[in-house]
């Protein structure tokens, strides 16, 4: 892998069982050993699956802020969507950094999750929502067995933890900006993600994903046509015993000059295990010499501490 670029790595081969499977490991291991930071091809996620939710969440971004802020306090329901508006969370606090509210807003998905009914138009949000959950859930399986294969587990070890997984959808608008940001002011602050894993689409624009090096240099990451950038999140890494990375990175403002035309939108899926699953060190990263570096904990009890971090402003 190029010092100042993410790896692209084509998945098919190791999906579809070919003769270059062991390659797709290879190489994934190498990325999740350095940056923690990968881009999948071949993934088979129907585009078409992708461009419904996209058009339908972007539909609801353009409502007023009134009728957005009307799902915000409703009594929960499981399987509901969720509303944060804008500046309501600040990521870089989860990193001990105080700044000012994230310029973004975002609806949120989980079966498992708590959110308000689902409003009525646009016509068919729930629905785009539930089939790319489907199409995650097929390609976040696909990478827990390359994974597997990775560490030298059997291909179904991480199964049972995501029986009843936590997972959450989130589609991301970033708004085009009419003023100039606050100092310490970005997209979305600097951060780790919390659980397993991320699968992130992303369009290219003014103002992108930023990855930060293991030397501290923050790089951009490419926009590559129908493909998913996919990250190791601090739950897994903790299970690795910090030898796979959980890496920060960011979305940076844009220019002074495209402020006014640079919208864009992501779709982060966020891969995370049921709330007893247990995140203690595999046995294959921690022999003697490396005992573990952290106490056995739940990811329930994880993921409420990284939550509330990020959301103290509210």
């Amino acid at each position: 892998m190029a010092n100042d670029s993410l790896p692209v790595i084509d998945i098919a081969p190791f999906l579809k069982g070919g003769s270059s499977a062991n390659d797709v490991v290879a190489h994934v291991n190498a990325a999740c050993r350095s940056t923690g930071f990968f881009i999948v091809t071949g993934h088979g996620v129907d585009p078409a699956v992708t461009a419904r939710l996209y058009d339908s969440a972007r539909a609801f971004f353009d409502h007023s802020d009134a009728e957005k802020r009307a799902l915000v306090g409703q009594p929960p329901q499981l399987a509901g969507v969720d509303f944060a508006p804008l500046l309501q969370e600040a990521l870089a606090a989860t990193q001990g950094v105080s700044t000012p509210g994230d310029i973004k807003e975002s609806v949120n998905f989980g079966p498992r999750l708590p959110g308000s009914p689902w409003p009525v138009n646009p016509q068919g949000l729930r629905e785009a929502f539930t089939a790319y959950f489907g199409e995650m859930e097929s390609l976040a399986h696909g990478l827990r067995r390359v994974f597997c294969a990775a560490i030298g587990l059997e291909p179904d070890y991480f199964e049972p933890y995501f029986a009843n997984h936590l997972s959450a959808l989130r589609v991301i608008n970033y708004p085009a900006q009419t003023t100039d940001p606050l100092p310490g002011q970005l997209r979305a602050g600097a951060h780790t993600d919390y659980g397993f894993m991320t699968l992130l689409r992303s369009e290219a624009s003014a103002g992108g994903l930023q990855v930060q090096r293991r030397d501290g240099l923050w790089i951009d990451a490419p926009a590559v046509n129908n493909a998913f950038v996919v990250n190791i999140a601090d739950a897994f890494m903790r299970w690795t015993n910090d030898t796979w990375v959980s890496t920060a990175h960011r979305v940076v403002n844009p220019p002074p000059q495209a402020r006014g035309s640079a919208r864009r939108q992501s779709i982060a899926f966020f891969v995370n295990p049921s709330k007893d699953a247990p995140i203690e060190c595999l046995q294959a990263f921690c022999p003697v010499a490396n005992p573990p570096k952290y106490e056995r904990v739940t990811f329930a009890e994880y993921i409420d501490l990284k939550t509330k971090q990020a959301f103290s402003r509210a």
